[in-house]
């Protein structure tokens, strides 16, 4: 496979991936508050199974690129860097984000659904940092 097309495939997956974050975090998330008590478990299942069917793939494709990015580049490159914001996410995402879930599994929970927004601030930034790299270093390629 070609650099150019590892470094598209990791750049579509970064934009992707911070549109998506920035949408579940200023909108998404914050609506879990207005779901009712009793439809709360079911809005929840539903949430974790069909967004999974989104971010899964997408994740994977970046982790995937941005390792063989870094790996071409070598671990002290650019594309390094957003290898390590991509791992950095993925710890983020089995840190706060999955325990957080499943917190939201059992019931409605105010302070469970407010951490799981305040901990998703680092994966947004760290979201928007990884496009932010894709975006300088593809206008590099392009000057």
């Amino acid at each position: 496979m070609s650099y150019e097309l590892i470094f598209l495939i990791n750049t579509f997956s970064s934009f992707f991936m911070a549109g998506l974050i920035w949408t579940v975090q200023l909108v998404h998330y914050p609506s879990f508050h207005f779901v009712g008590t009793d439809n709360f478990s079911a809005f929840q299942h539903h949430h974790v199974h069909s967004i999974d069917k989104i971010v899964i793939p997408v994740m994977v494709a970046e982790i995937t690129s941005s390792f063989g990015l870094a790996w071409i580049d070598g671990w002290f490159s650019l594309n390094a860097v957003g290898f390590y914001i991509v791992v950095l996410i993925w710890a983020a995402t089995g840190l706060f984000s999955v325990p957080a879930h499943s917190e939201l599994e059992k019931s409605k929970d105010d302070s469970a659904i407010k951490k799981l927004v305040s901990t998703n601030w680092v994966r947004t930034i760290l979201w928007t940092v990884k496009s932010g790299i894709n975006t300088w270093i593809l206008w590099n390629l392009i000057k």
